[in-house]
């Protein structure tokens, strides 16, 4: 049973937290809150009356909006036909909706433009997208899962300003989150839930993480810090000279990427930190040879693979940990067993020779689900019917095991709990040890200076700064990602005449 006896209750003009383990429940009594789902027992009173919420349509009319952690957005439609879809009777289409979107972008720094092609956008983006699809509906309650995830530093604290002046405002939050010291930052009260119910509640004033943890998951707060050293002098992927051109949502072609190069060793972990849609992205797709750079090298254990296709690329021993898991991590409508074998139809165990093994596959995807922990009923479940944190450990344990030479971790532990995340990075160690590198984009600051043993600096799809994971705080590394200078930085010196790629616009 999902969710059994839960019994919350959100006071009108506060910030309240949800926290609990991945598979605790959360999503499916948010679900329950926004219509989504409806529940076998139990009753939902908004503002002192009963109500009774058929439809998301009818928690809207009451007032209660959501944003997913998994978005609700038309890739083949701009941002304001899918702010508008669905609520064409507020302000229309045309004009008097771009200019409320534009109101209500510049009042809450959301940065949104609403000519912009939804498939051209990055996650942050996107998110952005939803949450000002809330707020164009006027909702005075609002469902926050996992709104922090690709945020910086300073990009949060803009949030949390934001919040408390929706709070002022007589509005309420409920806010879902894994990071537990945010949680502990902005809220007013946290409900814990554990296996599907209540099992207490916290004063953020007088609560620690460990505390949370502990009531979470029964064991402490994990730390993501290493120092132990085991990068060799072996090139294990080397990149050198990478650039991309893209056309822009006005139609004008701009560089994505300019004259990316570095080297990634066997043993070590190369982190890049960057604001989200400075190219990490475009970069990631490159290296996996789903777009075609312009110009450069991209060379893997001494193998030139700059025109090989994905699949080679992936035979060649490259693992990859999508940013997105829905987009291009997983086929949510299959079952388990099939999404074990995606992006590895080749390789043993799932195929013998030009045949798939499909028994071997199944048994080795219950392996998968023990050893990392997926909480699932069994393999012929869909990926759609897990949490967000089980997809996440379940495509982790995919591109581990086939012990691949290098891996491509693109925010590896988005959207898992605290002990999830503790597995996920002993797994990035033990194999670090035995010589898998790996290149880690992460929006957690503290993971990536935690597994980092060299940090450089994307902006504007450039890499501007290197960064000494042992000394720079996560204040300086947000600071530079944003273009701002910071201290323990080294600043490579930028080609002549170019600042970034928006100068080589052709």
């Amino acid at each position: 049973m999902a969710n059994h006896d839960i019994d919350i209750t959100v006071r009108r003009g506060t910030v309240h937290a949800l926290v609990g383990e991945n598979g605790a429940g959360k999503s499916t009594l948010m679900k329950i809150l926004y219509g989504m789902q409806k529940p076998d027992e139990g009753t939902i009173t908004v503002d002192g009356e009963l109500v009774t919420f058929n439809s998301p349509g009818d928690a809207i009319t009451r007032g209660v909006g959501m944003v997913h952690q998994h978005f609700m957005l038309a890739d083949n439609l701009t941002v304001l036909e899918n702010v508008v879809l669905g609520s064409e009777k507020l302000y229309g289409i045309g004009d008097k909706a771009r200019a409320k979107i534009k109101e209500i972008s510049d009042a809450y720094g959301l940065g949104v433009r609403p000519n912009a092609l939804m498939e051209d956008l990055g996650v942050a983006d996107r998110q952005r997208v939803e949450i000002l699809k809330v707020l164009y509906r006027g909702a005075r309650t609002l469902i926050l899962d996992e709104p922090t995830a690709v945020l910086v530093p300073q990009e949060v604290d803009a949030l949390f300003d934001n919040l408390r002046e929706l709070k002022a405002e007589g509005l309420t939050v409920i806010f879902i989150s894994h990071k537990l010291g945010e949680v502990l930052s902005v809220a007013d009260e946290i409900t814990v839930i554990r296996r599907g119910t209540t099992v207490g509640t916290a004063d953020p004033k007088h609560t620690t993480t460990k505390q949370l943890a502990e009531l979470m998951v029964g064991a402490e707060l994990p730390s993501p810090e290493t120092r132990e050293s085991t990068v060799t002098d072996v090139p294990m992927l080397t990149v050198q000279d990478l650039s991309l051109s893209a056309v822009d949502p006005d139609g004008v072609v701009r560089a994505v990427l300019g004259g990316i190069t570095f080297t990634i060793h066997k043993g070590e972990v190369l982190g890049i930190a960057g604001v989200e849609g400075n190219g990490q992205s475009e970069l990631v797709d490159t290296i996996m040879g789903m777009r075609n750079a312009d110009r450069g090298v991209v060379t893997l254990d001494g193998a030139d693979i700059s025109a090989a296709p994905t699949r080679k690329r992936r035979e060649g021993g490259i693992g990859c940990i999508p940013e997105d898991r829905h987009r291009h991590g997983l086929l949510l409508e299959a079952p388990l067993w099939e999404n074990r074998i995606l992006g590895h139809v080749t390789e043993k165990p799932n195929s013998k020779g030009v045949i798939l093994d499909l028994k071997a596959a199944r048994k080795d995807t219950e392996r998968i689900v023990r050893e990392y922990d997926v909480r699932t009923p069994g393999i012929e479940v869909t990926a759609a019917s897990l949490s967000g944190g089980n997809q996440q450990k379940l495509i982790v344990g995919r591109e581990m095991s086939h012990d691949p030479k290098l891996l491509i971790a693109a925010h590896p532990t988005r959207g898992v709990d605290v002990g999830a995340q503790a597995q996920i990075w002993d797994q990035i160690r033990t194999a670090r040890r035995e010589g898998l590198a790996v290149l880690l984009i992460s929006a957690d600051l503290d993971e990536l200076i935690g597994l980092s043993d060299t940090l450089r600096v994307m902006y504007r799809g450039r890499l501007v700064a290197d960064a000494d994971p042992a000394t720079i705080t996560p204040e300086e590394l947000g600071s530079a990602m944003t273009g701002a200078a910071a201290g323990h930085l080294e600043h490579p010196e930028s080609p002549e005449g170019t600042d970034g790629p928006e100068d080589e616009a052709r």
